[in-house]
């Protein structure tokens, strides 16, 4: 079934209930309710249920929902019908940023969350029946669903402490103020495999419904394993239960290119729900968050994190946020949480391989229905790629409508890499494809990631004429980059890695005879010692973001003998001299 986002989902609200327990009373008074208020809803009509398998129009519903409301009442537990959509539905929320809803009416969060009380004497009867008719059932993970859905923010509903009505204006409320926010939603993954268990151990170290302190936790692991698609999904389940949230990502290439000023005003922009600040310098940003958000619960992700410096700006102490607030970082450096004192910590750790296989095929072929004769390929593929995510993608896209054959003569490629340089697995992907796009590839790695799509196009147009839409959207196809909701070209580290580690390999040694420059010695070497040549393209002088600019020494004639130079950036520093001669092609 195609995954739909939520921005394109056709019902606001799918509703999970009992029947018989709430469907003539509360139920259908929330049904009616939200249906008032213009909100669009599918109720699970009787007629469409078939004994006790979900069906597929259901499972097609839920996918096409942007909020799930969940009504947990006396008898829903011995109903293996509910408990299966409850799956599906916690299933789904990991998917597609599905929001879930829990409404604990007339029974307790706690027995819920652990199966006492008449919730655990319903699974015990249900468990017995379905044994003695011999039916399938899923029972480890109905109590898992049910575990996870009592650590959702909902409502509680108790007899003789509140109207119903006054809880139903409270849900629809809620209801609504989501489907407002919905813009909010980050994108998980076109297909989040193996996060389900995940996400369930970060919400347990998370404890978000404890208020009593600020809680930090770190998320470690190697580039391309997947650790901000899984603080991507727990942002989608949670940041819905704080006064505010951000997630700021790329931290340490945002920090790099424009230093630790931006990232703290995008924070305050954030969580204040205001226009980007400007500061001063860092010492009052510092002031500002911790003054802001000392009384407030906030939800903040720092992603990509490779730099103490960057947690001493903008995460400093645990009492710069207010009680309840809750902090996640995400980085390769397990020892920088330590240094933080970061002390809750999860690693992620590459795929098993029922979970490989599965992105594998999803990727290569958008289903896991796949003809019996690609098993053996798709095995051996899981095995080189040692299961991590990016590779498998990456190796999946490559291969997306090949032959068996070809298959297997990309495998013979793969085997001529050793299991432990994944790197050089992408590299077969780089090889597929033709010499402009490869051209085009190493001038991006190299020198444009994250930059505006259009820059991009407009830059390299002076290389590659009017080719750059076609060649951008060969390098999306084979998920050598991405293209953000910002429109910016963006690719993981590894791919940046190899796209850079292959301009070195293809280079001449000299630096001024390379048709790419973008590594600050090599370029200053050039300038100073006035040894370029016409060979030179591009050139990219990138310096790190510094209260004190950069100023390149260099002979004011390095630009008379590059005559093929097309373009030439410099960032964060000068000149000094300034120029005597810029080459004229580079109008």
């Amino acid at each position: 079934m195609a995954v739909t986002s939520p921005s394109q989902a056709i019902y606001d609200v799918f509703l999970n209930f009992r029947g018989p327990d709430t469907r003539q009373g509360f139920t259908g008074y929330l049904h009616k309710a939200l249906r008032d208020s213009g909100i669009h809803v599918f109720i699970d009509d009787e007629g469409i249920q078939s004994g006790q398998i979900i069906t597929p129009t259901l499972k097609e519903a839920i996918e096409n929902s942007r909020i799930a409301i969940t009504v947990h009442s006396t008898n829903y537990a011995s109903s293996s019908f509910c408990l299966d959509e409850l799956a599906t539905i916690l299933d789904c929320s990991k998917r597609t940023g599905l929001l879930v809803l829990p409404v604990f009416y007339k029974v307790s969060p706690c027995h819920v969350r652990h199966q006492h009380g008449s919730y655990g004497e319903a699974l015990l009867r249900l468990e017995k029946r379905l044994l003695e008719e011999r039916l399938h059932h899923n029972m480890e993970n109905w109590k898992m669903a049910l575990t996870e859905v009592a650590d959702c923010s909902g409502f509680h509903f108790e007899d003789g402490k509140e109207y119903e009505h006054k809880l139903i204006e409270k849900i629809v409320e809620r209801v609504f103020n989501l489907l407002s926010n919905g813009e909010e939603r980050l994108h998980v993954a076109d297909y989040p495999v193996g996060l389900g268990s995940q996400v369930l151990e970060i919400r347990k170290l998370l404890d978000v419904g404890c208020d009593d302190g600020v809680r930090m936790i770190g998320i470690h692991g190697m580039g391309g394993v997947g650790k901000s698609t899984l603080a991507r999904a727990v942002y989608n389940l949670i940041s819905d239960q704080f006064d505010g949230s951000c997630f700021l990502q790329n931290v340490r290439e945002e920090s790099n290119k424009h230093g630790l000023k931006h990232l703290q005003s995008i924070i305050l922009s954030q969580l204040l729900g205001r226009k980007e600040t400007n500061l001063a310098s860092e010492q009052q940003g510092i002031s500002i968050i911790k003054n802001r958000f000392n009384r407030k619960k906030v939800l903040l992700i720092l992603d990509d994190v490779d730099q103490h410096k960057q947690l001493q700006g903008t995460v400093g102490s645990p009492d710069w946020f207010g009680p309840g607030s809750r902090v996640i970082i995400t980085t390769r450096d397990k020892q920088l949480l330590a240094f933080h004192e970061v002390k809750r910590t999860h690693e992620v750790k590459e795929l098993n391989k029922k979970d490989a296989l599965k992105l594998l095929k999803l990727k290569a072929f958008k289903t896991e229905e796949v003809d019996p004769s690609y098993m053996e390929v798709l095995n051996q593929v899981v095995t080189y790629a040692s299961g991590l995510p990016l590779a498998l993608e990456v190796i999946g896209s490559n291969l997306f409508g090949k032959s068996v054959r070809e298959w297997e003569s990309a495998i013979r490629q793969y085997k001529r890499i050793p299991n432990n340089q994944i790197l050089e697995i992408l590299r077969v992907s780089f090889d597929a494809l033709g010499e402009e796009e490869k051209s085009v590839f190493l001038d991006i790695a190299c020198c444009f990631k994250g930059y505006k799509l259009s820059e991009v196009e407009e830059k390299l147009r002076a290389l590659y004429d009017n080719c750059m839409k076609y060649h951008i959207g060969v390098l999306v196809e084979n998920s050598l980059i991405k293209i953000t909701h910002d429109d910016r070209v963006t690719f993981h580290d590894l791919i940046e890695d190899i796209g850079k580690k292959i301009d070195r390999q293809q280079s001449p040694p000299e630096p001024g005879k390379r048709r790419r420059l973008w590594l600050q010695e090599d370029i200053i070497q050039v300038l100073k010692h006035n040894s370029g040549t016409s060979e030179i393209k591009i050139i990219c002088l990138d310096f790190p973001i510094s209260d004190n600019q950069e100023v390149v020494e260099w002979d004011e004639n390095a630009f008379m003998v590059m005559k093929s130079l097309k373009i030439l950036i410099v960032r964060n520093g000068n000149f000094s001299p300034y120029p005597n001669y810029l080459p004229e092609s580079l109008s």
